[in-house]
């Protein structure tokens, strides 16, 4: 259902979720490297956060 979801959305929505989808990986290396140096739980939580969204974007769930 993920693969044509994502085209049933208006276009500026769909817009909006290829952005966030390129956004993902660098987001998800600064939150790493923030989350190793100095781990708070704020941290761990949107590290969590981040590398769920990533894994939907890649298996196509959104």
């Amino acid at each position: 259902m993920g693969r044509y979801y994502r085209y049933r959305l208006p276009p500026w929505a769909r817009q909006c979720l290829f952005g966030l989808e390129k956004a993902m990986m660098p987001l998800l290396v600064y939150q790493l490297l923030r989350t190793i140096i100095l781990p708070t739980t704020l941290d761990v939580f949107l590290l969590g956060i981040f590398i769920f969204l990533y894994l939907a974007f890649y298996l196509e769930w959104i």
